[in-house]
């Protein structure tokens, strides 16, 4: 599975579009992407503090648009070239935002963060 963090507003307009396309679909041409490993790493470094963000679980063989897996960071990332189609999205989880800001792990996720059971509330 992978993954993509956005508002809830953004979901919530996707959903009524049938897809979704990140802004950086238009400036970058790709949607950024996360692993299982990745994406609460992610999540606080470009998120934290910020209310009412949802993390999309993605099926990769049910995107119609390709994915690569591209360095960024020190590591490689996978990144969306064309808009996510609804089929593939498996799972939408509300973030929850904790003491300083802090992302959390959705209850009963803790398996998508290896090492972070001890955020799980």
């Amino acid at each position: 599975m992978l993954f993509h963090i956005l508002t809830r507003g953004a979901w919530e307009a996707a959903q009524q579009r049938g897809e979704y396309g990140a802004a950086s679909l238009e400036t970058e041409g790709f949607i950024h992407l996360s692993t299982a490993r990745q994406w609460l790493a992610t999540a606080n470094r470009f998120y934290r503090g910020q209310p009412d963000l949802v993390l999309l679980g993605l099926e990769p063989d049910r995107l119609h648009a390709p994915v690569r897996y591209e360095a960024a960071d020190g590591d490689e990332f996978p990144h969306l070239y064309g808009p996510v189609n609804l089929e593939a999205v498996v799972g939408v989880w509300a973030l929850p935002v904790e003491v300083g800001g802090v992302i959390g792990v959705p209850s009963g996720l803790a398996d998508l963060a290896p090492g972070t059971r001890d955020t799980v509330r």
